[in-house]
């Protein structure tokens, strides 16, 4: 049996949101952060990083959600949810999968987290490294929304819909609550947002986690 280990609304949605898309059995195992689960000795032998998620699979312990996101579309590659291996398509769909979690994934952590880049109580540091997350993160949503625009398909990689497509909507959806520039406000990807979260896999998601209200 698969075993999630997850928190609400964390980058672990990703991987459960696909797991439901996949039809696959698995459970659901919450990390508390509130009381510092992830830094337990149990979860740290799971994960030395102490971040979410883990995914368990039997004597497979992965963590890394783009990691654990590739083995499962390589594993049910019937589904369809990522290009066919050596194709020029799965190329695209690698370049995409990596420039979200290495550069959109990295603006919002800094984003969210500025006070780890400068020194302790330095807040004006801080609050600038903030402001520079913010416009870098915006530039990222234009080049989403830019390549919507360009190939006029429904998702990110054209007119079939994928794994990529759970992650792209990830990282809109941590823009939410932006005064200005939410994903949810481009021409092309707030419909794009929309056509996500029609999807039962990504429904089922959301209640199975408790998420309130916006989800993008």
């Amino acid at each position: 049996m698969i075993r999630l280990h997850y928190g609400p609304g964390y980058a672990s949605l990703a991987v459960h949101a696909l797991l439901r898309e996949l039809g696959l059995p698995f459970e659901l195992v919450l990390v508390d952060r509130q009381n510092s689960a992830h830094k337990s000795p149990e979860y740290l032998r799971l994960n030395p990083n102490g971040l979410i998620p883990v995914f368990e699979d039997g004597e497979l312990v992965l963590y890394e959600t783009a990691a654990i996101c590739l083995h499962l579309v390589d594993t049910h590659p019937q589904a369809g949810l990522a290009p066919a291996i050596g194709t020029a398509e799965r190329a695209h769909f690698y370049k995409w999968l990596m420039w979200l979690t290495n550069t959109v994934q990295v603006r919002v952590i800094d984003l969210n987290y500025p006070h780890r880049l400068v020194d302790d109580g330095n807040t004006e540091g801080a609050a600038q490294v903030k402001r520079r997350a913010h416009d870098k993160l915006v530039e990222c949503l234009q080049q989403i929304d830019d390549e919507l625009a360009r190939h006029g398909q429904p998702w990110l990689l054209g007119a079939n819909f994928g794994m990529v497509d759970i992650y792209a909507w990830l990282m809109c959806r941590w823009t939410r609550n932006f005064a200005d520039h939410p994903a949810r406000s481009f021409r092309h990807i707030g419909p794009f947002l929309q056509r996500v979260m029609a999807r039962p896999a990504v429904l089922a998601a959301i209640n199975a986690e408790g998420l309130q209200p916006p989800w993008v």
